[in-house]
């Protein structure tokens, strides 16, 4: 008897405490497709945002903490190292990453470090300290530490052509709840789908997530070659090798010496 008071008491207690109240994410992009064409010199797009409690009996928990991660189309790259051999500059060793973005970028309010403790950060995979970057070591194919030479010429490269990038100031707080970033796309950048996650922290916490995407294309011009390569291989590679002999012609009949 005694059991059965304890168990309805524990749940009148729970009925009456209602269910738990979390903050969600409401996102907007300002361009969800960029258009490649002959003339792209890169494009900066606007993501802004707001922090909403889960109903509207919900309470805020400000301060906050953001952490916008963009990632591209996935690729398989190599890296190579050279050394200097009898005077000659050769590669000695090479890594293979595979199915690593070929674009990505983490934006945040302030640097992760301070945002959240190691563990969070490794299992979100917030930052690019923290970020999977897959090697092929042999027959294996693993993630290795951070200090890896391989793995930090990899990422110091692509943060030279501006395919990585991480800011701990990207992000912008114009209240309290409601938040901006730029995210720069570069003249480089490739072809496909990028995914967009924003995650939200609070007080080193965990506290809500929301995902976008936007497409990068070819265009004009450029999207037509694209289409006839795909679509018309054997015509396309015989309307090539002509126009490279009635160039070729061209040429020996202006520059020809009598």
């Amino acid at each position: 008897m005694r059991r059965l008071v304890a168990t309805l008491a524990f749940l009148l207690v729970a009925c009456s405490a209602g269910p738990a109240v979390a903050e969600r994410l409401v996102v907007s992009l300002s361009n969800h497709r960029v258009a490649v064409t002959s003339n792209f010199v890169g494009e900066e797009l606007v993501l802004f945002g707001t922090i909403e409690p889960d109903s509207t009996t919900g309470q805020l928990r400000p301060p906050y903490d953001l952490v916008i991660t963009i990632t591209g189309p996935k690729q398989t790259l190599r890296t190579r190292r050279k050394q200097r051999v009898l005077g000659i500059w050769v590669n000695v060793d090479s890594r293979e990453f595979v199915s690593v973005p070929s674009y990505l970028a983490i934006l945040s309010n302030r640097p992760v470090a301070e945002i959240a403790d190691q563990d969070t950060l490794r299992k979100l995979q917030i930052g690019l300290n923290y970020f999977l970057l897959p090697q092929r070591i042999g027959p294996d194919v693993a993630d290795t530490v951070t200090d890896d030479p391989f793995r930090q010429s990899f990422v110091r490269l692509q943060r030279q052509q501006g395919l990585y990038r991480e800011s701990s100031t990207a992000v912008t707080f114009l209240t309290p709840t409601v938040f901006r970033t730029a995210i720069a796309m570069p003249a480089a950048v490739p072809t496909g789908t990028y995914a967009i996650e924003v995650e939200l922290f609070s007080q080193g916490k965990f506290v809500a997530r929301t995902n976008t995407a936007l497409e990068v294309i070819k265009a004009g011009f450029e999207q037509y070659v694209a289409d006839a390569a795909r679509d018309y291989g054997l015509l396309y590679g015989m309307a090539t090798a002509l126009m490279a002999l009635l160039i070729g012609w061209f040429a020996s009949v202006v520059f020809r010496r009598d």
